[in-house]
């Protein structure tokens, strides 16, 4: 029986010392702007210099709530790149020039992809000039991006 009533007593003291632990916890926040724009949060009121210091109560603010509405996804149409705007407007003033480039982008890339050893025109003087593998390779992501432009797809 005496273990009991020493249990509840401990309880109850514990009770109390949760009770007045809350008043502790709460407090004054003070919030304020210096001179370079940076706004300032602290427990501890600012010097005599800053008169625009504002008092916030802890217990008087509410969190955010996390999770409850998930994010909206802003759905905008995709923006063209220059390189479509072009093709768009040669597709619809040429379809003839269109085609015609459609065309030669197919030839060029059946030729860069079945050859590996090929030469081109030098800009200068316009000489044969062995390509390298990295041109042959830029010449061909080149000629695949214009298939996909100018090319209709069925």
């Amino acid at each position: 029986m005496l273990k009991k009533e020493t249990f509840s007593a401990m309880l109850l003291r514990i009770a109390c010392l949760m009770m007045l632990t809350q008043p502790v916890l709460a407090g004054v926040i003070y919030t304020w702007v210096d001179e370079n724009g940076v706004t300032h949060y602290s427990q501890q009121p600012p010097g005599q210099d800053h008169p625009k210091t504002q008092q916030l109560y802890s217990e008087d603010i509410e969190p955010g709530k996390v999770g409850y509405i998930a994010p909206v996804k802003n759905e905008e149409p995709p923006k063209m790149s220059e390189p479509e705007k072009s093709a768009a407007l040669i597709k619809a003033q040429d379809t003839k020039q269109a085609e015609a480039i459609c065309e030669n982008a197919k030839h060029n890339l059946d030729v860069l992809t079945t050859h590996t050893k090929l030469t081109r025109q030098a800009e200068g003087n316009k000489e044969p000039v062995a390509m390298t593998e990295e041109e042959r390779q830029a010449a061909i992501s080149e000629n695949q991006q214009r298939i996909k432009l100018f090319c209709d797809k069925k």
